[in-house]
């Protein structure tokens, strides 16, 4: 029942999620940094609560190594969502975040002295290789839509190119904090929710130094036209709406990520992301009417097969759910 509950929570939460970002950044692109701050406070807050117990439980990791995996956290979460501030549409922004395989992989190799088998290698390159297509696609639609002289042809272009630049750290900063995240598990024990509340509570100081566009943008959500929200028949600004409902769906996601680890094969759980993205790409794409060509369905494709190669999910489907089970035990 609870693998159930999960996968429904990850589709429900994670694509509604994605659903609310679109709806903010197409009114006000620049909105990132409000959305970004709105999810750490609330899940801050849930797990100051509920985790921390109000303070009184002290951390099972030392709050020095939180201190350097909250940095990379913050600047991975600031970098993505401003991303889309950079002239990067959305169904790019899922299709190249999705090449986290690839950063994990090259990281992998530099820093842990990792060797994988030619199959993996093999996958690797076809999920480069449609994110490559995806972007030069993306590329020339943005020099081809950017209408009105070819000054603000190449302009557009080169914010643009800042954006795959922003997205491109992102990919990396995040890789690199998996790998730090997976030493202090090996050394201290894995403490899901515990990391969960310091990676959100620890870099709330840090928005400080983004408290003017924080507000710019607050004042512009007040200035939204008025929405009455179903059922509960309040009205308040459209803008607010969505970034409640981002929230919420922020925090739906992420507990069905944690309920899905704890519960599933780490092999499901690839599968089950996998396939959420792929939803929320295809929903975007129809529901937005964001431009997707041919090419585009080629690239996405390539990178959706990549990754479930990289799992071996063709070899493991027949595999059983205990045996997992007893490596994460032993581990």
């Amino acid at each position: 029942m609870r693998p159930a509950l999960a996968v429904g929570l990850v589709f429900a939460g994670c694509c509604s999620n994605v659903i609310f970002l679109e709806l903010l950044a197409r009114k006000h692109p620049g909105c990132g940094n409000i959305v970004t701050f709105a999810q750490f406070l609330f899940i801050a807050v849930e797990g100051f609560l509920f985790e921390a117990d109000l303070g009184r439980k002290p951390p099972a990791i030392p709050i020095r190594y939180y201190a350097i995996m909250v940095t990379m956290f913050f600047t991975v979460s600031v970098v993505n969502n401003y991303a889309l501030n950079l002239n990067i549409a959305m169904p790019l922004h899922m299709i190249f975040r999705s090449g986290s395989l690839i950063a994990n992989m090259i990281l992998g190799i530099i820093i842990l002295k990792k060797r994988y088998s030619i199959f993996k290698y093999t996958s690797i390159a076809l999920v480069s290789v449609g994110i490559f297509i995806c972007t030069f696609m993306s590329a020339k639609q943005v020099t081809s839509q950017s209408s009105l002289s070819e000054n603000d042809g190449f302009q557009a272009f080169v914010w643009w190119l800042l954006g795959i630049g922003a997205l491109t750290f992102a990919l990396l900063m995040s890789a690199r904090m998996g790998i730090f995240q997976e030493t202090l598990y090996k050394r201290f024990g894995k403490h899901s929710k515990e990391a969960l509340f310091y990676n959100h509570a620890l870099p709330l100081p840090g928005f400080v130094f983004l408290a003017s566009d924080i507000y710019d943008h607050a004042v512009l959500f007040n200035k939204s036209e008025l929405y009455e929200v179903p059922v509960i028949g309040a009205t308040l600004p459209i803008m607010w709406f969505y970034l409640l409902m981002n929230v919420i769906t922020q925090y739906v996601c992420i507990r069905g990520v944690f309920i899905l680890t704890t519960e599933c094969a780490s092999l499901t759980v690839t599968l089950v992301v996998t396939l959420r993205k792929f939803v929320s790409l295809i929903f975007s794409i129809l529901y937005f009417r964001n431009p997707f060509t041919l090419w585009h369905w080629l690239g996405t494709s390539f990178v959706f097969i990549g990754t479930l190669m990289y799992t071996e999910v063709w070899n493991n489907l027949g595999t059983t759910k205990s045996e997992p089970q007893k490596d994460d035990k032993q581990n």
